[in-house]
């Protein structure tokens, strides 16, 4: 199938967001942002659950019993990630790398599902990743299948409202073009915010 031209430029911001964090997050180089390589070690489970302020939400053993102001530990399998139904706590509460993470590749994930897959997976079905490495993977395949449904797409669909069926967003009011920029702004976002918390990480361990 043929790329719509409006798509091009979106993938190529993808792209660059995905391989930036990507890189951010296992080394063993990422561009320092003037095209320069700078060495960067992977990331620790340590860092990957590194609780920078009292309070954080994170992902949890679910035996352990959500965190501070959640009221439940969202995903499938052994650990979970804080959660609440809303209202959400205001302010909203500091969240670490691996809940944003989590985050991040749960709906990369998820939207794909509902763009170009079954139309049903839910938070539910989606595994929370409870170490570093295994973080990193998910975004990498989540990124990889939310690439792909792309695709698959043509000029038509990027118009339709409803084009996907993700329920927990704008998706059934928007037109699809509207949600791949979306997706774009949630990864350069959510990126940024990865890269800072490892940037403080590194700084309080000299």
């Amino acid at each position: 199938m043929t790329t719509p031209p409006r798509l091009i430029p979106l993938l190529a911001q993808f792209d660059f967001a995905r391989k930036r964090l990507a890189d951010r997050l296992a080394g063993p180089v990422m561009d320092s942002g003037n095209g320069t390589d700078v060495p960067v070690g992977p990331m620790t489970d340590e860092e990957y659950l590194w609780e920078p302020v009292p309070g954080c939400w994170s992902v949890r053993r679910r035996s352990d019993g959500p965190g501070p102001g959640a009221t439940a530990l969202a995903g499938a399998g052994d650990w979970g990630r804080d959660a609440a139904l809303p209202p959400h706590p205001t302010p909203p509460p500091f969240t670490t790398i691996a809940w944003r993470l989590t985050h991040l590749s749960e709906m990369l994930a998820l939207r794909a599902d509902h763009t170009a897959g079954s139309h049903s997976l839910t938070r539910d079905d989606y595994r929370i990743s409870e170490d570093a490495a295994g973080a990193i993977a998910a975004f990498d395949e989540g990124a990889a299948i939310w690439r792909q449904a792309l695709l698959t797409v043509d000029d038509t669909a990027l118009d339709t409202v409803g084009y996907s069926t993700y329920p927990h967003g704008s998706d059934p009011d928007d037109p699809f073009i509207e949600i791949v920029w979306w997706m774009n702004q949630e990864l350069l976002h959510h990126g940024a915010e990865i890269a800072l918390i490892r940037d403080l990480y590194r700084a309080q361990r000299p």
